[in-house]
């Protein structure tokens, strides 16, 4: 697996945490949570602009977090 698939899946996974934080039996935990896994995804995002540029890393990230949440 490619250092840019790896990126991507873990933003996605990132994305799905947040997906299941967001609606899942713990919200009262789930502010922080969620605080934390965008920066996680933000993170992700940083070392993937290194491999792809930073325009294509925030559109990796924002089709991930389309894909999952939306």
């Amino acid at each position: 697996m490619s250092e840019v698939a790896r990126l991507m899946r873990l933003i996605e996974l990132e994305c799905e945490a947040m997906q299941l934080a967001m609606n899942g039996y713990a919200v009262v935990a789930a502010h922080e949570l969620i605080n934390q896994k965008y920066r996680n995804i933000g993170a992700l995002e940083d070392q993937l602009a290194i491999l792809v540029g930073e325009k294509e890393a925030e559109k990796i990230a924002c089709e991930a977090y389309i894909q999952v949440i939306g």
